[in-house]
């Protein structure tokens, strides 16, 4: 069986080497890779129970809690930017709830000008809340503007170099690449997920870890 991991024709990555920079054909064969696979793991995702996502959800939400404690102790007052969960997303929303109670800020990014960095506006729970860009819902213009500490990202996939397969448009690369100092970025997804590489084009920047419902994903960094 072939593994679900591995690309059946992945693209010709000898462009890599090319002293001139990408190859145009291999970054066009790429983007065609990429969108199949979206619609693969997206399908996946669409097919899980509901028991199995919410538990997968809580399992991430400990593990998150766990790595956030280890890494930063209690840090009241440092800014979290997470999601709203979309599209079969894992929920965190209960943690980010205990961690507001807990005094840190709790942010949703949101696009403001289209293929443009993203904003982080502050949430808290029972905020009302607008529809966005996609319709995702984000919280209104009159919230504050924050800069995260550490920054959450939804993986549609995932490769064991650290870096993510997201819906395609870019923003969080985009946005990760506008802030300085560039906060700690942790990619939020399913075990299942992981792929043997998403091709890395330059525009990609690996997060600094990976949760799952398995736990944190080791990375070359790691020692």
């Amino acid at each position: 069986m072939p593994d679900p991991g591995r690309p059946a024709s992945p693209p010709c990555m000898a462009a890599d080497f090319a002293p001139d920079g990408p190859d145009p054909q291999q970054a066009l064969d790429v983007a065609r890779w990429r969108r199949a696979e979206r619609l693969r793991l997206r399908s996946e995702r669409d097919a899980l129970a509901v028991a199995a996502r919410a538990a997968a959800g809580q399992a991430i939400s400990r593990h998150l809690r766990a790595l956030l404690a280890e890494r930063f102790g209690e840090a009241r007052g440092m800014v979290l930017s997470a999601y709203w969960p979309i599209k079969g997303e894992p929920d965190l929303r209960p943690l980010l709830a205990d961690l507001h109670a807990a005094g840190r800020v709790i942010a949703l990014p949101v696009v403001e000008v289209k293929a443009s960095p993203l904003v982080f506006r502050r949430w808290h729970p029972g905020q009302p809340l607008i529809r966005g860009h996609w319709n995702i819902p984000v919280p209104p213009p009159s919230a504050d503007l924050v800069i995260p500490t550490v920054a959450l990202a939804p993986l549609v996939g995932w490769d064991g170099a650290g870096f993510r397969l997201g819906y395609g448009g870019g923003y969080f690369d985009r946005t990760l690449d506008s802030l300085t100092p560039r906060p700690f970025t942790i990619g939020i997804g399913f075990q299942s997920a992981r792929l043997s590489t998403i091709f890395p084009q330059p525009h990609d920047i690996p997060m600094d870890a990976i949760l799952t419902e398995a736990g944190l994903q080791p990375t070359p960094e790691d020692p």
